[in-house]
């Protein structure tokens, strides 16, 4: 007789052949804690999170021998020039969710959605509906990774859930798009409607000089009204963007606007203009993310159906909610062509939603490695949009760290022949897959990734990304 996890070892087995993943029952969800993954994918190691930061961590970001990891009480700094040796180098203690993260030349920029007594690490929660209130982009000088500096900070409106860079063709500014949502009349900083993104301009020879230059409004016309009924059949306005994803190089920029997906036109940074508006009302409650293919030709749409704190992956949720969405760019337009989930059922305790993930840099392949949450990470094959397939997945039982409904994979992204997953409770993780359709990829070296500011593959040797 098969026990559970034998079981799950065959499922996986199929998997890697055929590139289809066959739904597993409730009797073989692993037991708390317990890995299990594909026969492709190696666990190498994990660096648990610092005692230091006593909340949950948040997006990644990574320049040259480093990873970047955010978290709701500050971030920490890691060492994998050897991968498999990963180390924590330091932690900055700087609370203020989420406190997602990207880094440019020596700066790291940290984004505060969480209403502050002042802009300083050692402020308390304040009520937004105080004036004097303080939340926006924090920026730190991380050119010695042991002491990082702590530079500046940019005040914008309703704060900033998430960030994107948007560097200039000369290399002398790097702008930040902040996106945010959640207003009030009773805010003075965040009244409704609040249907703009705010752009930050950062010289980057005086960072210090960094200012708001411009608060765009993307929705004149207020945005879809949204569909107000209990979870999970309610489905979001749109108030502001959850997240923006841009590709410089190709003057464009996809966001994930809560009640709706739009294009944008970025050749002007200072200007962007939205080309194209995209919506689902019958099974997206929140757009949540976005990300391109190497070509610029596809976007990724995800829902975050219940807020990442509910458990969707399961049959009474279905296979199109809480999932992701793949549209191909035609004549400038979105064209939906199919949805992903993962079809591996998830207890009633585990929060599993599509989150954060990237590409895996295969030329003449569109594959995307991605969080979900207590889903784990799964490895998905996306070329043939009307029909993507998961061919590798990571995950563990349910984490009963800090109870139910609370834990899995934050950010899940490749970098230099390995994939690095950013946990709530138990740290940083880095995986290895060995399969064909991705091998290609460990020749592709990278100098820095911070996923929502996309480059095109590099043909040989090093580049950005």
């Amino acid at each position: 007789m098969l026990t559970p996890r034998k079981t799950l070892i065959l499922v996986a087995a199929f998997v890697a052949c055929v590139g289809v993943t066959a739904p597993v029952q409730a009797a073989d969800i692993p037991a708390p804690g317990e890995i299990v993954m594909s026969p492709n994918i190696q666990h190498v190691t994990n660096v648990p999170k610092p005692e230091a930061l006593t909340d949950i961590n948040t997006d990644l970001a990574f320049q040259g021998d480093y990873a970047y990891v955010g978290n709701y009480s500050g971030f920490s700094i890691y060492d994998i020039k050897n991968p498999k040796r990963a180390s924590l180098v330091s932690s900055v203690v700087c609370p203020g969710g989420q406190m997602d993260v990207s880094v440019y030349g020596d700066l790291l920029f940290g984004s505060v959605d969480s209403s502050r007594n002042n802009d300083s690490c050692s402020s308390t929660g304040q009520s937004a509906t105080v004036k004097e209130s303080w939340e926006g982009i924090r920026i730190f000088d991380v050119s010695n990774k042991a002491t990082p500096t702590y530079i500046k900070s940019v005040e914008t409106n309703c704060g900033s859930h998430t960030h994107t860079l948007v560097p200039d063709r000369r290399r002398q500014n790097v702008y930040i798009y902040i996106s945010s949502y959640g207003p009030s009349d009773t805010f003075p900083d965040c009244k409704t409607p609040h249907d703009l993104i705010s752009i930050i301009k950062v010289p980057l020879r005086n960072p210090a000089a960094a200012s708001v230059i411009a608060t765009p409004n993307l929705f004149p016309d207020g945005g879809y009204p949204g569909v107000q009924l209990p979870y999970p059949n309610g489905k979001s306005a749109t108030s502001g963007c959850h997240d923006i994803t841009a590709y410089p190089e190709k003057g464009i920029a996809a966001g994930a606007c809560m009640g709706e997906g739009i294009l944008l036109d970025i050749r002007d940074p200072e200007r962007p203009k939205v080309t194209a508006t995209v919506r689902d009302e019958v099974n997206f409650a929140f757009w949540h993310s976005a990300t391109f293919n190497n070509e610029g030709t596809k976007v990724i749409f995800t829902d975050e159906l219940g807020g990442g704190t509910r458990a969707t992956c399961n049959e009474a949720i279905g296979p199109n909610r809480g999932a992701n969405a793949y549209y191909d760019i035609v004549g400038g337009q979105l064209q939906f062509r199919s949805y992903f989930k993962i079809a591996r059922h998830q207890a009633d305790t585990e929060n599993c939603v599509a989150h954060n993930g990237s590409l895996i840099p295969v030329k003449g392949r569109d594959i995307m490695v991605q969080a979900w949450y207590q889903g784990g990470i799964s490895v998905v094959d996306f070329t043939d949009s009307a029909n993507p397939q998961e061919i590798a997945y990571f995950e563990r039982g349910p984490d009963e760290t800090a109870g139910p409904l609370f834990g899995g994979v934050w950010s899940a992204y490749y970098y230099n022949g390995y994939i690095y997953g950013s946990d709530f409770h138990q740290g940083l993780d880095v995986l290895k897959i060995n399969d064909w359709r991705t091998n290609k990829a460990n020749g592709v070296k990278m100098r820095s990734l911070n996923a929502q500011t996309q480059a095109s593959y590099p043909e040989r040797g090093h580049g950005h990304w």
